[in-house]
């Protein structure tokens, strides 16, 4: 197979129609660790929208667990990925993730944001970084996938384009992206997660690494000191220089997905899709989802 033999195939089938199988195929053959980065830094800005870090805090979960809430979060977002919506593992995969939401108070404003970051975040990543550009295909084909996952999570006033998808996240995140100190503890926490992946005396540069790849907006809002204009062009030079020799390497064969991933260390022995996630906290805001929202989401509630 040849370097862009994939990116033709998936030029042959239709964004609309095709949308899961284009997916799978940028997601899991063309820029699988390129999607992964991207992913994680979309959850992560997340956290700076008050409501949304403020109600992680108090779940504890990505503080008090925050490699088995990476870990849960990643596998059933990918088991949908990999088996598609219609699938036994997929329906089983979007119940865990309704039944997590439903158990606390989150508006569809949030609900909406985080679904524009999954859409958004991993273009950008991979415009800027990747070993090509992402094409109009895929990006319309993440549309559709986030859009049909919405509808199954019974979000409304769904985007329904790419570019609308991210001219609600860039309004969202001006209108309220700010400093809590709650959101701190979870930007801390996943900070820290992500530098205990590797050696322990690499963490203080594994930390200035991620923050030179974090916009300003973003910084701001954690009230993190800016990492100076010489380490920011040094790391995105190497992330776009490993883009660079990835173009140069013969086309994935196989699937990659998150359950392969090294970073994944909470279940050495496998996992149970229905196991995957959180319980609800006593005390936490409690469940405030209308019941006309159930009735619109998916069969595998």
């Amino acid at each position: 197979m040849k370097r862009f033999e994939r990116l033709e195939r998936i030029r042959r089938l239709d964004p609309e129609k095709d949308a899961p199988e284009i997916y799978r195929l940028s997601a899991a053959y063309e820029f699988p660790w390129d999607y992964t980065r991207a992913l994680e830094l979309a959850l992560y800005r997340t956290y700076a929208v008050p409501s949304i870090g403020r109600l992680l805090a108090e779940t504890a979960e990505l503080t008090d667990r925050t490699q088995k809430r990476y870990d849960d979060t990643s596998l059933l977002l990918d088991t949908v990925v990999e088996y598609g919506f219609d699938s036994e593992e997929g329906r089983t995969a979007i119940r865990r993730i309704n039944q997590m939401h439903r158990s606390y108070d989150i508006s569809d404003d949030d609900m909406r944001y985080v679904l524009c970051t999954f859409v958004v975040m991993p273009k950008r990543w991979i415009d800027a970084y990747g070993w090509r550009r992402l094409s109009r295909h895929e990006a319309v084909a993440s549309a559709v996938h986030y859009r049909t996952l919405g509808r199954h999570m019974g979000i409304k006033d769904i985007p329904e384009t790419f570019e609308e998808f991210e001219t609600c996240l860039d309004a969202y995140e001006a209108a309220h992206f700010a400093w809590d100190p709650a959101a701190r503890q979870v930007s801390d926490a996943t900070l820290d997660l992500m530098a205990s992946w590797y050696p322990s005396p690499l963490a203080p540069l594994l930390r200035r690494t991620t923050l030179a790849l974090l916009g300003d907006s973003l910084l701001g809002a954690f009230r993190y000191e800016p990492p100076s204009a010489v380490t920011r062009a040094l790391v995105r030079r190497a992330v776009r220089a490993r883009g660079r020799i990835v173009r140069l390497m013969p086309p994935r064969r196989a699937p990659h997905f998150a359950r392969q991933n090294w970073e994944i260390k909470g279940y050495p022995n496998g996992y149970r899709i229905a196991d995957l996630g959180t319980r609800p906290v006593p005390g936490v805001r409690g469940c405030p989802v209308r019941r006309e929202q159930d009735s619109a989401a998916t069969p595998a509630e």
